[in-house]
């Protein structure tokens, strides 16, 4: 697949995102984000190792996507007869806050094949589109929603989870346009939810992350909707660098902010955020001239969260029960 025009990324069939080929020779294809939205290109993982590969680089980047991508990677192995033990260290290692990665990989390395990894696929996507009615339900009609990061159907191997809770409300007539933080250092919102909105044919537009505040103060943005990385059995969230000064921002200007996810993204066996590795990636993202800090994420305190959705409906505080009844 290749080209320079967005298709329908809400109908994208999940297997253009990613998916696992049986070969001969076998293979695991991403959509190679880092080349969105210039180009539409995929690229093609022979091992374990590459699709590690792929994580780490962010040609593949979405919590539940990696995790989809891992779970793919790991039936690889097991097909090309890889040590399985050794393909999941290195694939666990790739991306150390996105929970989904060793929660596919704990599910999948019991059956490691293509149709384990295909279903889980499948049930990540469904995940994504019951969520995405939930969130619905928290929009008034006529909403000014910001994104930050990406949360849509490239971070979720289909339909997406917050940018899911944005189709469903524009479906549903609720929403009126869309407000899109660049988000810094990679641009995945300029580069990639604004793609997708785009295709879906939503009102939106880029602002700088910076410029949040001022549009809080002047009345244009009714609520902030996000995904997550990793939700700790207290509701503390890490989501893409940025979340949480929006988080702050948006409870100054007396704003909800939403935060819609899969159950693979509770991580109930971390108390609080304090125990979520943070990645901090490599300098060169921002300048190469001078030093630089890179965390590629932070942690929103739950108290700064109206509410957390998941498939299984609206979640509210206090999350260690709203979240722990999950189990």
């Amino acid at each position: 697949m290749t080209g320079d025009c967005p298709p329908d990324v809400a109908a994208l069939d999940p297997e253009q995102i990613i998916r696992l080929e049986d070969g001969p020779p076998p293979r695991v294809v991403l959509l190679d984000q880092r080349r969105l939205p210039d180009e539409v290109v995929e690229l093609a993982c022979s091992s374990a190792a590459d699709v590690a590969d792929g994580i780490r680089v962010m040609a593949v980047r979405g919590a539940p996507a990696i995790g989809v991508a891992a779970g793919y990677a790991l039936a690889l192995a097991a097909t090309r007869g890889e040590d399985l033990e050794a393909a999941a260290a290195v694939l666990a290692s790739s991306r150390p806050t996105a929970v989904n990665l060793s929660w596919a990989l704990e599910r999948i390395r019991p059956e490691p094949t293509s149709d384990r990894a295909r279903e889980l696929h499948r049930e990540e996507v469904e995940r994504c589109r019951k969520m995405a009615v939930h969130a619905a339900t928290l929009l008034r009609p006529g909403t000014r929603a910001l994104t930050h990061c990406n949360a849509g159907a490239l971070a979720t191997g289909g339909y997406g989870s917050a940018v899911g809770a944005i189709y469903a409300a524009w479906e549903q007539g609720l929403l009126e346009r869309v407000l899109v933080g660049e988000t810094r250092p990679l641009l995945q919102g300029a580069r990639l939810t604004a793609w997708e909105l785009e295709a879906a044919a939503i009102p939106h537009a880029v602002i700088a992350d910076s410029a949040a505040a001022f549009l809080m103060a002047s009345g244009e943005i009714d609520c902030v909707v996000t995904g997550a990385d990793r939700i700790a059995a207290n509701g503390d969230t890490a989501n893409k660098i940025g979340t949480y000064g929006l988080a702050v921002l948006a409870a100054h200007h007396g704003l909800p902010l939403y935060v819609v996810a899969p159950t693979s993204t509770v991580d109930l066996a971390t108390p609080t955020g304090a125990g979520i590795p943070i990645e901090e990636r490599p300098p060169g993202e921002i300048t190469t001239r001078f030093p630089a800090r890179n965390p590629a994420f932070d942690v929103t305190p739950a108290s700064l969260i109206s509410a957390i959705v998941t498939e299984h409906g609206v979640h509210r505080a206090p999350y260690a029960e709203s979240l722990g009844a999950l189990v």
